[in-house]
């Protein structure tokens, strides 16, 4: 099926490289011209695990153009995959999306084509989506549009570090539209994963016991809900825990035992229920926003998912709070952070916590040192004026540190040579800040361990 995908982030080159790699013929659209000119020539601009393999064995389905007049005539699908940052009300920037959406209209031929929402975007976007493309048609040819495109809601939850086995394997499949016809030609694009009948990668095996994937098909309003329900419930539950684990600070309590102990009800489940620095990234942040930002339009207050908001962002300060507490000065000291993204196998600062416990320390007058295993030269660049020295590998970043901070739980944290940091260090302080390390290690080598 030939398919056009506008915008090449992670949701989008993510999903065209998988459904290249299932067969179909996939162009993928962005305006900034390096970043096609490197996907030209096979070179993935983000890092994700086994994305650069899945790429190479995509290439012959797979083209990539800053032009939208070479990918959406003719398709049979265009996935608008471009980004919504937030505004400063907490609402969702749909510049991108608007500018997408009329582009599909301008380029939009006689064959029917279901133009796809992947982009999160408000409840209602579909239909304002619908508008811009219909306007766009009439602009470009004098005449409205006949019944030749729909526009449909295929919400994403992937997650990044596993983008592509979530994309593969996903827990559900949900779509959403209007239009039976438009139901009917996603149901075939996505026939491949919702019957789980290609071959996978050698480098992704398919699940064990794996079966049918489960196909959600509602309609719009519902299929984008779903997106920030689903979104909003996850930040709830790491909010929950890190609220208990206050509370199990104050009494006593092991929180992560406390947290096996309440995950093991099915009703409840163990993921999403561990303590420490709290979620960032590009998409709770942005969508709990975005969820009370539209709840606020219909006259609704959501203060559960604004209590979450609150507990996450006071993770960080907590952070520089338990500094206080075990340095009493931070004015003059050294603190190491390890990690910078804001979670493992990726290279995403988006709402990072350590760039915002790197602004809070350095406010007090510390000096910052961090070091990241992938994640550093996009730092380096993105945020060459945050004040933070960064370090290409741990031991400098602990050189002479007053406290190491773990803020991203990556593996190669774990297996490092503890002694030598340890030696390395003004102060033998390590605040654990995802319940991560190996405390007994530490202990061994003459480091204190500090928990959030």
């Amino acid at each position: 099926m030939k398919t056009a995908i506008l915008g090449t982030g992670y949701v989008g080159l993510t999903t065209g490289v998988c459904l290249a790699y299932l067969g179909h013929e996939v162009t993928c659209v962005d305006t900034e011209e390096e970043k096609i000119l490197g996907l030209q020539r096979g070179e993935c601009p983000i890092y994700e695990p086994w994305l650069q393999e899945l790429l190479e064995l995509s290439r012959p389905r797979l083209r990539f153009t800053t032009r939208c007049e070479e990918a959406v005539p003719g398709a049979a699908v265009v996935i608008i995959a471009v980004g919504t940052p937030p505004r400063a009300d907490g609402g969702p920037d749909l510049n991108y999306v608007r500018q997408a959406a009329e582009a599909v209209g301008a380029n939009l031929e006689g064959e029917f084509t279901v133009v796809v929402n992947k982009s999160t975007v408000p409840i209602g976007s579909g239909n304002w989506v619908g508008a811009l493309v219909r306007e766009a048609y009439a602009a470009r040819r004098g005449r409205k549009p006949p019944n030749c495109f729909a526009v449909a809601s295929n919400p994403e939850f992937l997650r990044e570090g596993s983008a592509l086995y979530d994309t593969l394997y996903p827990d559900r499949v949900v779509v959403g539209a209007d239009e039976t016809r438009a139901l009917e030609v996603l149901y075939s694009l996505y026939r491949p994963i919702l019957e789980q009948s290609f071959t996978p990668p050698t480098f992704l095996p398919r699940p064990e016991g794996l079966g049918a994937v489960p196909l959600i098909a509602t309609d719009l309003a519902s299929a984008e809900l779903i997106k920030y329900a689903a979104n909003a419930f996850l930040a709830l539950k790491i909010s929950f825990i890190n609220e208990i684990a206050q509370l199990a600070e104050k009494v006593g309590a092991d929180i992560t035992q406390v947290a096996k102990g309440i995950g093991l009800d099915a009703r409840i489940g163990t993921r999403f229920l561990q303590a420490g620095i709290g979620w960032g990234g590009s998409c709770f942040g942005k969508d709990t926003a975005a969820l009370i930002a539209t709840a606020r339009e219909y006259n609704l207050a959501m203060p559960i998912v604004a209590a979450a908001r609150e507990v996450n962002y006071r993770q960080r300060e907590r952070v520089v709070e338990k500094l206080l507490a075990e340095l009493k000065i931070l004015k003059g000291r050294t603190i190491a952070l390890f990690g910078l993204a804001f979670k493992p196998n990726t290279d995403d600062l988006r709402d990072a916590p350590a760039l915002d416990i790197a602004r809070r320390l350095v406010e007090r007058g510390a000096a910052v040192r961090a070091h990241d295993p992938v994640a550093l030269a996009r730092a380096r660049r993105e945020f060459p004026d945050l004040g933070i020295v960064y370090c290409d590998t741990a031991q400098e970043a602990a050189a002479e540190a007053d406290a190491v901070v773990l803020v991203t739980e990556w593996r190669d944290y774990r297996s490092l040579d503890w002694d030598e940091i340890a030696r390395a260090m003004r102060t033998p302080l390590v605040l654990d800040g995802r319940h991560f390390l190996d405390r007994a290690r530490l202990e061994q080598a003459g480091l204190r361990c500090v928990g959030v």
